[in-house]
């Protein structure tokens, strides 16, 4: 755009005429207003547009947003809360659960849950970083035995 177009463009965006609109489908283009502060699309909770979803939607739909960036945010509690929406069409499936990913998140897990004192591997995440142990080693407080897993024993062989 040159010289007048341009000027009547800016205009209408001052004046507030051109919004954010989004479309849903595969060629849609999304136009954004240069003057909202790139601001997403908002929509209260439970208003959004058919073919939006949120990761945890996406996620019980057995997909993931696939790289692609959110196009519009939901807010709910009066704006205290945002969640960002991402198109269907355009998620793709969730990865498999590979067993070195398991591995890596079990050991992740135990990190947290086993107390560096008595090594027991405790159901639940331990306060690691106020107390540095498990309650019973910290203040005596008895822990239910279905609580925790005992350590293994020390190999004493000689083998």
């Amino acid at each position: 755009m040159h010289g007048s177009k341009w000027r009547e463009q800016e205009k209408e965006w001052a004046a507030g005429i051109a919004v954010a609109s989004i479309g849903v489908g595969a060629g849609d283009l999304v136009d954004v207003d240069p003057y909202d502060g790139g601001r997403l699309p908002e929509y209260r909770w439970r208003q959004a547009p058919e073919g939006l979803a949120t990761r945890r939607q996406l996620r019980a739909m057995g997909l993931r947003p696939g790289g692609h960036d959110p196009v519009a945010q939901m807010t709910c509690r009066s704006g205290k809360r945002v969640a960002y929406l991402y198109r269907v069409d355009l998620a793709v499936t969730k990865l498999p659960m590979t067993l070195a990913k398991e591995a890596a998140l079990d050991k992740a897990m135990a990190a947290r849950q086993t107390c560096p004192r008595c090594r027991r591997r405790y159901v639940a995440c331990l306060p690691l970083k106020t107390l540095e142990s498990c309650l019973e080693c910290h203040d005596g407080t008895p822990a239910d035995p279905s609580s925790y897993t005992t350590p293994p024993a020390k190999h004493l062989l000689a083998a």
